[in-house]
């Protein structure tokens, strides 16, 4: 098993993400917000937008000392201040290694530690399965089946929700 461990990114990444992001089997399970092409000035835009949180919201994922994706959160705002949603991608050369399920057990740690949240939620297209295995692995249920409410090349889609509960709400 790869070691596998999140940090902030560094602008010294940018080459490196791009490299891993630049993938259209990627873009096709993430929302369109995520650049395609990608490429190194987006990646140098986003590491210095995410030098800016705090607290840290995003990470790049190292495995085996190696650049291989990246996770990260979005609190949820208004009546949804309890809540965040997670999300990760991992470049293909290193799919079906264990790392998403490892990065996703990180990065809900991370969360658990330093948020004041009660759910967890992740969405998957309705054709990511392997994403719905790594949230299975995690402690994640499926909640929701949002029928064709998203739209990715074209073609409406189902969004799967998936939620870990993490503190008592009393």
């Amino acid at each position: 098993m790869m070691t596998v461990e999140l940090r902030r990114w560094r602008m010294q990444d940018a080459q490196a993400l791009a490299s891993v992001a630049n993938n259209r089997n990627i873009w096709n399970q993430v929302r369109d917000f995520f650049p395609s092409p990608y490429t190194v000035s987006d990646a140098m835009q986003w590491i210095a937008k995410t030098a800016a949180e705090n607290p840290p919201l995003n990470f790049a994922i190292i495995a085996d000392e190696k650049l291989v994706g990246g996770t990260g959160c979005i609190l949820k705002e208004d009546v949804y201040k309890k809540n965040i949603e997670i999300g990760y991608f991992i470049g293909e050369p290193y799919w079906g290694k264990g790392i998403a399920t490892e990065a996703c057990k990180l990065i809900c740690k991370y969360v658990e530690e330093q948020m004041d949240v009660v759910r967890i939620e992740a969405n998957t297209f309705q054709h990511n399965k392997a994403s719905m295995r790594v949230l299975q692995k995690n402690g994640f249920y499926l909640e929701a089946i949002r029928q064709k409410a998203i739209i990715k090349n074209n073609v409406l889609l189902d969004e799967y929700l998936w939620v870990r509960r993490i503190k008592n709400d009393e």
